[in-house]
């Protein structure tokens, strides 16, 4: 019987996009479980542990607080989302901020452009409002995800709408 592959925490870290000192906080906050040892008291992982982290990766990205992670890592990768019903309405809720903030952030954008056409750096930004539009022009729309990044989160038609 062949031994599992086990990674040190350089190997784990270069896999995962993840600092040493990342991996190591999060084993400390138990976002991760504590990683067993060698003899000589090194962090041994196996892949398990590497797809957690990349998991913990993603989500990161996202923008989600650390301990609204936790929830997810007890759910298996193959696990159908409507079976986490309460995980789906907070990815839900977590788009709705992030899809918020973007939109708040495009009227930023909106709104340098403008100044930078106008060549008025110092006029009142609440004139018009931030968006920059005026009444009638269309605002630009949001992008929607792809389906490599959907792939993370994959929405089962049982999770409902």
């Amino acid at each position: 019987m062949k031994d599992e592959q086990t990674f040190t925490i350089k190997q784990t870290a270069e896999q995962t996009g993840m600092t040493e000192d990342t991996i190591r906080y999060y084993e400390k906050i138990s976002l991760l479980p504590r990683a067993e040892r060698k003899d000589n008291g090194h962090r041994i992982y196996r892949q398990e542990d590497i797809e957690t982290i990349q998991l913990l990766g993603c989500l990161k990205k996202t923008g989600m607080p650390l301990e609204e992670m936790r929830p997810f890592l007890s759910v298996s990768k193959d696990s159908d989302p409507a079976d986490y019903p309460e995980l789906v309405e907070l990815l839900r809720s977590h788009r709705e901020n992030i899809a918020a903030q973007i939109n708040s952030l495009q009227q930023v954008v909106d709104f340098i452009d403008m100044k930078l056409k106008e060549g008025k750096y110092r006029r009142d930004c609440s004139v018009g409002g931030l968006d920059g539009h005026s009444e009638g022009e269309a605002k630009p729309k949001t992008k929607t995800s792809s389906p490599a990044e959907m792939s993370y989160f994959p929405m089962s038609g049982k999770a409902g709408k």
